[in-house]
C-alpha cells in the first residue's frame, strides 16, 4: 500500500518528535475512517520513502501504534491496522446521565479549620517589574547542565533502575556528594547516613514537626521572622514563644529566660541573613545558643537557606558545625540557592532522628525524583554547582551594590537601611510617616509590584514600616527602573 500524498504531514521544526507525528497522523486517520480496520499498512521501507525519513523512524512510530493496539503485526505478513481499536472513548457509569458542573463543594463533612497556611499561591502581574521576597535569579539557573544529565542518563543501561522504587531517604549518591560539599564548603563532618533529602525546607520542617512535636509544646521562634515555618509548628500543635530580633540576630538572653520558666522542645533560627530583617546571628550569640540547648535539651532548626551568598566577609560556619552534641538539626534547599522549581532540599541530623523523619516522609510522599537527585549528584560531583554558585555570587554582589547606590541616590530621607552581608533582600524601612500598604498600592498602578509588609510579624497587625527588597532577581537595568517607580510612588505620597 502507499499512503496518499499528503495523508501525514511532517513538520522536522516542531517539537513533537517525528515518529510520533506520524504514529498521531495515522492514528487520527483511523479514527476518521480513512484507514479501516484490518487494511494493510506500507512497509517501514516503502512508508519511509514516501515521508523522506530514516527507515528507523518509521519503524519506531509503527512500535508507538503496535504498543498503543491501533496495528495488528503478523510475521511475513506485514502490519494492518487493528481489527479491534482501542476503546478510547469514556463510557457512562449509567445509561441516561445528564451532563452536569462539577460540584463546588463535597457532599460530606471537610473541616475547614485543620491548617493555618495564610493563603494560597496568587500570580503574580505579569507585566509588572518585582522586587520579591529574595529569590534567585531563574534565568541564571544551569538548565542546561540539568538537561545535559537528563541526556546522558538516556544512553546508560543502568538508567531504568532510577524509575523504579528507590531509597525514602533519597539517592544515596547525591547523599555522598552532599556530605562530601558540606565539609568542603561548611566545615561539616557528616556522612550520607545524615542527610535525608527533601522537596524543599518546607517539608522538611514538616517532618521535624512530626517527629519532634506533641500538644502544647513550646517552640521558640524569632520575631520579625519567616511566618511558614510557625505555621508548621502550630499545626502540630505546638505554642509559640516569640522572641524578637536586633541587629545581632535572635536575643538569646530572652531564649534562656523563656527556658527557665517552662519546657522547651524547640527552637527555629536563621543565623545567616535573617529573614526578613538580613541580619546575622553574631558569633557569641551562637556559642551561647549552644551552650542553653546542651543545658535545656531543646532542638534547634538551624535554616541556612542562602549560606553561599556572601559579599561582604568570610561567613561565619553554621551552628550544626560546631554542635558537639547533637542539638543542632540543620535545613537549606536549592530551591532557594539556583531555583524555586528545583524542588531538592535537605535535612542534616543525628541518624536516629533521621531514621524516624524518613519515616514520616514515606507515609506523605514515597520518595524523590530519583533522576533529578542522580543529575543533582553528578552536578556536584563535577564541580558545576561549586562553578554556577561563584558565578551568582558574583552577579548578584553587584546587583546589591547597585540597589544600595540607588537606593541612597533616588530616595534618601525616605528610607533607611543597612547593606546586607549576603543574600538576596535589602531590609528597607520608611521614615516620615510613609506606609508600607499604601506605598506597594501606588507603585502597583505604576508598574512595581513591592511586598506591603504584613508577611513579617506573626501578629499581621503588629505596626511594621518594614519591608524587605528581593534585588537577586532583577538584571542592572530592570533594577534601575524598579527604582525609578519606586522613588516616584514614594514622592507622589509624601
Amino acid at each position: 500500500m502507499q499512503f496518499p500524498k499528503g495523508l501525514i504531514t511532517i513538520d522536522k521544526n516542531s517539537q513533537v518528535p517525528v515518529y510520533l507525528q506520524i504514529a498521531n497522523g495515522i492514528i487520527s486517520h483511523i479514527r476518521q475512517g480513512v484507514l479501516k480496520p484490518s487494511i494493510a499498512l506500507p512497509s517501514s521501507r516503502l512508508l519511509a520513502a514516501d515521508l523522506k525519513v530514516h527507515r528507523k523512524t518509521v519503524v519506531a512510530a509503527y512500535d508507538e501504534l503496535y504498543a498503543q493496539s491501533w496495528v495488528d503485526v503478523y510475521p511475513r505478513k506485514g502490519i494492518f491496522v487493528a481489527k479491534n481499536l482501542p476503546d478510547v472513548s469514556p463510557r457512562k457509569i449509567t445509561t441516561g446521565m445528564q451532563p452536569y458542573a462539577y460540584p463546588e463543594k463535597a457532599f460530606f463533612e471537610v473541616p475547614d479549620d485543620k491548617t493555618y497556611i495564610s493563603g494560597p499561591f496568587l500570580k503574580k502581574p505579569e507585566h509588572n517589574l518585582e522586587f520579591n521576597d529574595g529569590f534567585p535569579d531563574i534565568r541564571l539557573a544551569p538548565v542546561e547542565l540539568l538537561v545535559r544529565e537528563y541526556r546522558r542518563f538516556a544512553t546508560y543501561h543502568f538508567t531504568s533502575k532510577y524509575l523504579m522504587y528507590g531509597p525514602e531517604q533519597g539517592s544515596e549518591n547525591l547523599r555522598t556528594e552532599l556530605a562530601r560539599f558540606f565539609g568542603e564548603t561548611r566545615g561539616l563532618q557528616v556522612k550520607p547516613e545524615n542527610i535525608l533529602i527533601t522537596k524543599g525546607v518546607q517539608m522538611a520542617l514538616y517532618l521535624i514537626a512530626k517527629t519532634l512535636l506533641t500538644k502544647n509544646d513550646t517552640v521558640i521562634a524569632g520575631d520579625p521572622g519567616y511566618n511558614c515555618p510557625n505555621e508548621v509548628f502550630e499545626q502540630a500543635g505546638a505554642k509559640l514563644a516569640l522572641v524578637p530580633v536586633d541587629e545581632h540576630g535572635i536575643n538569646v538572653s530572652e531564649i534562656e529566660a523563656i527556658c527557665k520558666k517552662k519546657k522547651v522542645k524547640l527552637v527555629y533560627v536563621i543565623p545567616h541573613h535573617h529573614s526578613p530583617t538580613t541580619v546575622t546571628l553574631s558569633a557569641d550569640r551562637r556559642m551561647q545558643l549552644l551552650e542553653l540547648a546542651r543545658k535545656y535539651k531543646f532542638a534547634i532548626v538551624e535554616d541556612d537557606y542562602d549560606y553561599d551568598f556572601h559579599y561582604a566577609s568570610s561567613p561565619i560556619l553554621p551552628l550544626a558545625s560546631v554542635d558537639h552534641y547533637g542539638s543542632v538539626i540543620y535545613v537549606g534547599s536549592f530551591s532557594k540557592t539556583i531555583a524555586p522549581g528545583i524542588r531538592i532540599g535537605f535535612m542534616i541530623a543525628p541518624q536516629n532522628l533521621i531514621t524516624q523523619a524518613t519515616r514520616f516522609r514515606r507515609l506523605i510522599d514515597r520518595q524523590g525524583e530519583q533522576l533529578l537527585e542522580e543529575a543533582m549528584a553528578n552536578l556536584l560531583k563535577n564541580g558545576d554547582i561549586g562553578r554556577h554558585l561563584k558565578k551568582a555570587n558574583k552577579t548578584y554582589h553587584e546587583r546589591r551594590d547597585l540597589l544600595c547606590r540607588l537606593l541612597k541616590e533616588k530616595l534618601d530621607g525616605y528610607i533607611s537601611f543597612k547593606i546586607p552581608d549576603g543574600g538576596f533582600a535589602v531590609w528597607v524601612e520608611y521614615l516620615n510617616g510613609l506606609k508600607p500598604q499604601e506605598v506597594a498600592a501606588k507603585a502597583a498602578t505604576m508598574g512595581l509590584t513591592i511586598s506591603n509588609g504584613t508577611d513579617y510579624f506573626h501578629d499581621p497587625a503588629h505596626p511594621n514600616d518594614g519591608i524587605r527588597m528581593g534585588f537577586a532577581s532583577l538584571n542592572l537595568k530592570e533594577m534601575e527602573q524598579a527604582v525609578e517607580i519606586l522613588a516616584r510612588a514614594v514622592k507622589a505620597l509624601s
